[in-house]
């Protein structure tokens, strides 16, 4: 391994449980052809190692390039320089229906019009491990409804898709993925279109997932203070490079926060669990007249 890449030693892990690297990228470019000058470098210089076993959160502000390191190891784009490598083995030595028999995305959204019910699209997941049958079988059969179960959408099995709400959408699509029995799940912005209630349970359920499974789970969000209590290391983008990576403690800094999002943000221990909580300064309410701040 190169010695440049950024790596914390087994022991920042949360769970305590021994990791290892599974994802290595090493001195990653990339550039959307075609894109206006100014926005043509999605990612620059990208250095970073995943371990195995753990949950690892990626914040930044809009543009930074989370979604473009989701594309990145998936392979839906391949980088300008650079290599990522996966189990040891460079990601361009692998196909990508190999590579979703271990790496299974949840997207921020799926189109609503599926023409399928709930089970055929949890099925779905079952495909990379046999490409070429046409039915599937028992084992398949059982894993996607282990995963619906888990999920807790077992009820809609036989609920077409374009019946269902946003959050039961967004808990379909992670049943489909746990059907695909991945290494590594990456989710990009999970709870947008749940309620309290579910938002609580989806990040029990990745909790679960990562410790009885040992899934390593990549997890791109928008709410630092889920990313905050859910992840073991932060990588916090800004307009394509790494501005800090390292446990949530050291990330999330006030002054580093308020340059990244350009605004005013207070950082402080959470009373319930410790962990950091990110608040922003609200600009002063306007009153009538002009005048700002509370009328007597």
């Amino acid at each position: 391994m190169r010695g440049a890449l950024l790596h914390l030693s087994p022991a920042h892990a949360v769970s305590g449980r021994p990791v290892s690297a599974l994802v290595a990228v090493h001195d990653v470019d990339f550039a959307y052809p075609g894109a206006p000058v100014g926005r043509r470098v999605a990612l620059a210089n990208l250095r970073l190692t995943v371990e195995s076993g753990e949950i690892l959160g990626v914040i930044g502000p809009n543009s930074a390039g989370k979604t473009t390191i989701i594309r990145l190891l998936t392979k839906v784009v391949s980088p300008s320089r650079g290599e990522i490598v996966f189990d040891g083995v460079s990601l361009a030595g692998w196909s990508r229906w190999e590579l979703a028999r271990h790496v299974a995305v949840v997207p921020q959204d799926m189109p609503a019009a599926l023409p399928f019910t709930v089970e055929q699209l949890v099925l779905m997941g079952r495909y990379p491990h046999a490409p070429r049958r046409f039915f599937e079988t028992p084992a398949d059969l059982a894993a996607a409804r282990a995963a619906m179960a888990e999920t807790g959408v077992s009820e809609l099995a036989r609920t077409p898709v374009q019946a269902l709400s946003g959050g039961e959408r967004q808990r379909v699509m992670l049943a489909r993925a746990l059907a695909q029995e991945p290494r590594v799940l990456i989710l990009d912005e999970p709870t947008a279109h749940l309620d309290l209630r579910y938002q609580a349970e989806c990040i029990g359920l990745l909790r679960r997932i990562n410790r009885e499974r040992g899934t390593t789970v990549i997890l791109v969000s928008h709410d630092l203070n889920l990313a905050a209590e859910v992840c073991d290391r932060l990588l916090l983008l800004a307009a394509g490079r790494v501005v800090r990576v390292g446990p949530p403690s050291d990330v999330l800094d006030a002054g580093r926060l308020s340059a990244v999002y350009g605004c005013d943000v207070t950082v402080s221990d959470n009373a319930l669990t410790g962990r950091p909580l990110v608040q922003v300064r609200w600009p002063e309410p306007v009153a009538r007249g002009g005048e700002t701040g509370n009328r007597a």
